[in-house]
Formats: C-alpha cells, structure tokens, sequence
C-alpha cells in the first residue's frame, strides 16, 4: 500500500493499521456472504446501558457484508420485573420459567410487545430495517406444551414457518422474533428463547447460531474460560452436576440440537463487551466460546 509521504508519521500509521484490521476480516467476511446466522440476543445484554447501539450497529454492518441475520431475543429479567411490580411470583426450574396464566399474560406484553419494540427501534434508528414478529404472527412457530416437567404454559417449538423468515431476509429486512409460540387450539406459549433461535437456526439451514448474554462465555470445571470445544463436550458438562446450572443449561442443550441438525457453529458471546458480535464473527480470536459438530468417529467416516 502506497501512501503519500506528506502526511504525518502518526496518521500514515493509524491509516495503515485500519486497513489492515479491514484486510484481516475480508476472509471472514467471504466465509459468511449469503449465509444466515441467527443471533439470540440475552434479556440480560440487552439492560446494559449504552450496547443496544452497538450491537445495532454490528448487525448493520453484517448486513452491508451480505449476510442473513435473524434476532431472537429474550426479556427475562424484564419478564421478571413486571411480574414483581404486579405481585407475580417467580420462579424456575433448570433455567425456565414456570409459567402460569398471570405470567403468561406479562411474557406476552413484554416480550412481544415492549422489548420488541424497543429494539426494533434501536435498529431502524441505526440504519437498519428490522421488523418484530412473535411465533405467533403467521404461525412462525407451532409448539405444544412442555410435558416434563409441567411448567405451566411453557411450550416447545414442533415446527417453525421458515418462509416467514426468508420472505423477509430476501428483501433485506431483518426479522427480531420474541419467544412467545402458539399451538394449533390457539393457545400461547412461553418458550425458551435459546431454544427458539436453535429451531429457528436449523430451519433455515444457518451457517452459524450466536448467543449473547451476560456471561464471558461458557466456564468449564475449573472455573475458566472455555474457548473452543465440540457438541460431545457439551453433553459431558450438562452430565456433570453442578458444573452447568441455570441459564446456561438450555443454552448448551439448545446448541447441542442446532450442531446435531446441521448448523455449523455455535458462538456463546458475551454481549457486554461494545461490537462483541463483529469480533467473534471477523476476528481470528473472537471473544467468547465456539462450540463446533462433533468429528466423525472411523465407523461414521465413509470409505
């Protein structure tokens, strides 16, 4: 790269050096063009203030690079809030939320309909089209009631209505989805919404499943930061007690079934840090944990 010699010493640097934080991310930038990748975004990110900006301002530039981004997002701990304001008890069971009418009636007009709003217009103000659906609209997602253990109306995605979706990506919009489903009696649901970016990513074949919480990323045994391992590590974790506990549980099991159906990657980033999307999506590092499918063993290779 040329540059002219009359500029100074320290801006010839500082422009080098942006080109090539610009160079370093092309190849990321091809591996993923085309592709969509489902990003749950955590209740718990999303009340930091000041990151509703740059998280919109990493799916701007996911759009300008030409992926297919999908938001599912979480409110729980606005779920929460509401429900203490009205004198609604709380409580979970392995991560989920027991859900009776009163709760439900508060997930639905948080989750679809003041979350929702807020970030889709944290988007549009950002410079991107982002449109709110719930698993209701259209009849994105079918579920049925959770049956072990009873929840309440806490429900598990049966099918998800892709072309709902891919209408809208098609025309560069991107989708934000709340996680509240519908059966085929009408009745609603509250599901978990790592689970509904896992169906969500398997039905539109996503290159890659990202979820972004409160957490550095996922913490291993010994208390410290594991930064890559595969889908059969991730049963051995939920199979150790007290290893994996709360949130965290339907998050790996979320990733296990999206890495079993053929999504390529998993990210569990921590949505804390300002653009942590863009870094671990166009950096070498990243900055959370990549959970990758499992190797073939010899008996599953082909000849």
């Amino acid at each position: 790269m040329t540059l002219p010699q009359h500029l100074p010493p320290q801006i010839r640097e500082r422009t080098v050096s942006k080109a090539r934080t610009l160079i370093e991310a092309l190849p990321f930038m091809r591996e993923h063009f085309g592709k969509a990748i489902v990003v749950k975004y955590g209740g718990a990110a999303m009340e930091q203030a000041g990151l509703a900006r740059p998280f919109a301002e990493d799916v701007s530039l996911l759009l300008q690079a030409g992926i297919r981004p999908v938001i599912v997002h979480g409110g729980g701990p606005q779920v929460t809030h509401y429900s203490t304001r009205l004198g609604i008890e709380t409580t979970f069971v392995d991560g989920l939320r027991v859900t009776d009418t009163e709760t439900l009636d508060v997930a639905t007009m948080v989750l679809a309909g003041k979350v929702s709003t807020e970030i889709v217009a944290a988007m549009n103000a950002n410079g991107v089209a982002a449109v709110g659906l719930s698993g209701v609209d259209g009849g994105l997602l079918l579920a049925r009631k959770r049956s072990a253990p009873d929840l309440g109306f806490v429900g598990e995605v049966v099918r998800v209505n892709a072309e709902i979706v891919r209408t809208l990506l098609d025309r560069r919009f991107v989708p934000v989805v709340a996680s509240i489903a519908v059966d085929e009696q009408g009745q609603s649901y509250n599901v978990n919404a790592d689970a509904v970016a896992s169906e969500i990513a398997v039905a539109l074949g996503a290159e890659k499943l990202v979820f972004i919480s409160d957490v550095p990323g996922l913490i291993g045994p010994s208390g410290d930061l594991l930064s890559e391992l595969g889908a059969r590590d991730c049963r051995d974790l939920l199979a150790l007690g007290g290893v994996v506990e709360g949130g965290m549980i339907p998050k790996l099991e979320s990733a296990v079934r999206a890495l079993d159906a053929g999504v390529g990657r998993v990210h569990l980033v921590d949505g804390r840090v300002e653009h942590s999307l863009v870094l671990e999506l166009f950096t070498p590092e990243g900055v959370g944990t990549m959970i990758a499918p499992d190797a073939p063993g010899p008996e599953e290779e082909r000849p």
